[in-house]
């Protein structure tokens, strides 16, 4: 067995080299390796044939389905991980998530050890050297654009890679693809994107967020503009015409060297005019490119603001060359991706949705797709603070945003990456909310017990958050599915897990 870089004193830049050319004696590990930022890495690491080992704080099923695949994974972030292995198995370079601080043992056993330690960021341009890169940026609508893309050009026949922050039934969240073109997620959390340097930058949106990272506005847009600057002078940037952030962003980039087209359901580019709700909740449009009608777009999923991301996702597929009916054709099949308005279940009545929103731009647009969708049933909001800074800095905008619920209840704040400072609560979101019914409930064991407790026939149950919030879900259905309590349906749950 080949020895570590570390044992050989080989440089940094070899493992990159190594990587390029799909050494499959190059070992890789993942700190981190069961989240949404580095478990498609590992998969697309797998399909190239590298070795791929890893480890994070708990098993998942994403450390299941990795595990399935070849990888060797540790239960836990240990520097024994890394400490008790032979010279010769230690790995050549250690990818971390952001999550992964200085004070982790097993990213402090990597650095005494002599393995070069990486992030996303250093990482992405040797994995995806000699691609075509298409890259989906934007506050928010990343997943799902990325999904429509890739959708299309596999229904093109074009076998792209992705790499995308939820799953897509039946083609998961990765894949290091046969063609040219790599479609990935872009994302800005720890200026992850501006390691891509894509041949096509798509922009949805650039609305202030990740204050933990970025702490004013104007430092969140000018990490979209340096995204910009990355972009192949040769290239494209296709831009939202109506988000103000991105028009803003383009009145930057228009002549810094790539082409720029845009989009919009506002005179653009590429339009979408003749909007109509249809049967089920989803939207039918009709598309003008370049001032002619192009095709007709009919979609099963609800929002007008997934019209928009089809428009993008259309917008990329053209430049693959694709023609654009068929990337309107393609799109009436796509049945998005999870935790986007995912059904979870529906039981003595009522429907439970599970949605990823979490910033209350996001909150509100699904409301209002949910209000569209189910005009006449009584729904429900509950929401799971994500980070105590987003909490804190967008207090107002989350307590107002919705609007369009009946009811609504604010859980406990979701830590995350975060250490609680005691300067917001969760019950400082009710108290700054004009919305009648809003209160704040507690755990997630604690928010399943009240619903079962005032939910009826007919009524609509959304869980929000980017945390554990689905779990809320979770429960409530195998409650309402088995009667048992909330806490023998949370052991059920896990079970099953």
């Amino acid at each position: 067995m080949e020895a570590s870089s570390s044992q050989l004193g080989w440089t940094n830049q070899s493992w990159r080299t190594r990587l390029q050319e799909r050494d499959p004696q190059l070992h890789i590990h993942l700190l981190g390796i069961g989240g949404a930022g580095l478990s498609p890495i590992a998969q697309v690491l797998l399909d190239m044939g590298i070795r791929v080992s890893g480890s994070d704080r708990q098993p998942n099923a994403m450390t299941a389905r990795l595990a399935e695949r070849g990888a060797t994974i540790a239960p836990q972030q240990r520097a024994e991980n890394l400490l008790n292995l032979p010279a010769d198995q230690r790995p050549d370079v250690v990818l971390i998530s952001s999550a992964v601080n200085s004070e982790n043992p097993e990213r402090k056993a990597a650095e005494e050890l002599g393995i070069p330690v990486v992030k996303r960021f250093d990482f992405l341009p040797a994995l995806l050297d000699g691609r075509r890169v298409i890259a989906v940026a934007g506050t928010h609508g990343k997943s799902s654009t990325t999904a429509m893309i890739v959708h299309i050009l596999i229904r093109a026949g074009l076998a792209p890679g992705y790499i995308i922050g939820a799953e897509l039934p039946g083609l998961g969240n990765a894949a290091a693809g046969t063609s040219p073109y790599f479609v990935v997620e872009a994302d800005e959390f720890d200026h992850m994107f501006l390691g891509l340097e894509p041949e096509v930058a798509v922009i949805l949106n650039v609305e202030w967020d990740h204050p933990d990272f970025y702490p004013t506005p104007a430092s969140f847009r000018r990490a979209f503009m340096q995204f910009v600057d990355t972009v192949n002078r040769s290239g494209l940037v296709i831009t939202c015409r109506d988000d103000e952030g991105a028009e803003q962003l383009r009145a930057y980039g228009y002549s810094r060297g790539p082409a720029w087209i845009t989009y919009g359901l506002n005179p653009a580019d590429l339009q979408a005019t003749e909007l109509e709700s249809v049967a089920g909740g989803g939207y039918q449009a009709q598309i003008i490119h370049w001032g002619m009608p192009a095709c007709a777009l009919k979609m099963a999923v609800p929002g007008q603001h997934n019209v928009s991301n089809a428009l993008a996702a259309i917008a990329a597929a053209v430049w693959c060359e694709v023609p654009i009916s068929d990337a309107c054709h393609a799109l009436q099949s796509y049945g998005g991706v999870a935790r986007r308005f995912q059904q979870l279940g529906e039981a003595n009545g009522v429907l439970i949705i599970d949605d990823y929103a979490h910033h209350p731009t996001e909150i509100r647009a699904t409301l209002e797709a949910a209000h569209g969708r189910f005009p006449r049933q009584r729904i429900w909001a509950v929401f799971q603070p994500h980070t105590f800074s987003r909490t804190r800095n967008f207090l107002n905008e989350i307590a107002n945003s919705f609007s369009a619920a009946d009811q609504v209840l604010i859980t406990d704040i979701f830590a995350a990456r975060e250490a609680d400072d005691g300067s917001v609560k969760a019950a400082d979101v009710v108290a700054a909310s004009p919305h009648p019914a809003m209160r704040h409930v507690g755990g997630l064991v604690e928010s399943a017990e009240y619903l079962m407790g005032r939910v009826q026939p007919g009524d609509v149950v959304m869980i929000f958050g980017a945390g554990d919030s689905y779990r809320i879900g979770e429960l409530l259905l195998a409650q309402l599915n088995a009667g048992k309590s909330v806490e023998q349906g949370q052991t059920s749950s896990e079970e099953q897990k």
